[in-house]
């Protein structure tokens, strides 16, 4: 899908086409044939503006003729194992001295932002403020991400105590790994972004400096963010599996305790069941033989089980 937007007098119009200058293409999941006629609008190569829908592909910025190309790494949440966890996927930017052009394989809250005219001194004619824009709001839903992965965390956390279980290592592993993509994509962001700061083809407006000050400190902090609470999610799942091996340990301890005690009467009533003289053994022709062997046999347990007790094994 292709769609073509203008600012005029701080009020954002979606246009028909390509009309004039300082517009913005927006290509959601764009098909071959629209990508093809988008570059040959805008006279960039196809493989640039087709490169964002390869989910492969790395963060970069590349300067071409007539274009610049900017590629950075943007959060996304997917649905596996009936849960939402997140992964990234790429952005392209492409920069002319008419267009901005924006290509994603899907549609993202951080264009959405701009589609639906929240943000501030937000004009489709400044283009490369308009970059800068873009990726503070990419810097921005990274730390939104984060907090909810801190958030899913805390919710595991908090159930050690109580009814922890294996599906929680499982749901930590996944909060790892989508901390993993977020880190390494925050990198490659981070690089692209000290690379615009030595950006001079386009013009720069005063206030745009401030602004990509403002992206360098949000996508660092949303670095350190992911670094912290990739740390707290190591932290978590060593102490879940600490808590899982200690009552698995108990369980075992437990029943060990009672195989001793239940020895105890299993062991009289193997002597008593052998063939042998009833002289040879103990209390055989006493008339309540049976119920003095039963209430020694249940004093004896009663003893090992104080003594098991005593020594904090039951």
């Amino acid at each position: 899908m292709v769609q073509y937007y203008k600012t005029d007098n701080g009020r954002l119009s979606e246009l028909e086409g390509p009309e004039g200058s300082g517009i913005w293409i927006k290509m959601t999941d764009p098909t071959g044939t629209e990508a093809r006629k988008v570059a040959d609008s805008v006279g960039a190569d196809f493989a640039d503006v087709f490169a964002a829908m390869d989910d492969d592909e790395s963060s970069r910025i590349e300067l071409q003729d007539g274009y610049t190309l900017i590629l950075v790494d943007i959060p996304v949440s997917e649905l596996r194992q009936d849960r939402n966890y997140y992964t990234t996927i790429p952005l392209g930017i492409i920069l002319t001295q008419d267009v901005l052009v924006t290509i994603c394989s899907e549609e993202t809250p951080i264009l959405t932002f701009f589609e639906k005219n929240l943000a501030r001194e937000f004009s489709t004619k400044k283009k490369l403020r308009f970059v800068y824009q873009i990726l503070f709001r990419a810097a921005m839903e990274y730390q939104s991400c984060l907090r909810v992965i801190d958030k899913k965390r805390t919710e595991i956390e908090e159930r050690i105590d109580k009814e922890t279980k294996e599906n929680d290592l499982v749901a930590l592993h996944h909060l790892e790994s989508n901390l993993v993509y977020f880190s390494t994509s925050l990198g490659a962001n981070k690089n692209v972004i000290d690379r615009l700061t030595r950006y001079k083809r386009l013009k720069q407006f005063p206030e745009d400096q401030e602004l990509l000050d403002d992206v360098i400190v949000e996508n660092n902090q949303a670095l350190e963010m992911a670094a912290i609470y990739r740390d707290i999610i190591n932290g978590t799942r060593e102490l879940m599996s600490n808590v899982i091996d200690s009552r698995l340990n108990n369980v075992m301890k437990i029943l060990t305790s009672v195989t001793l005690v239940m020895a105890i009467p299993t062991i009289i009533s193997g002597f008593y069941g052998m063939n042998v003289a009833g002289i040879s053994m103990p209390l055989s022709d006493h008339p309540h033989g049976f119920g003095i062997i039963c209430i020694l046999t249940t004093l004896i347990c009663i003893l090992i089980m104080w003594l098991l007790h005593r020594k904090k094994m039951l």
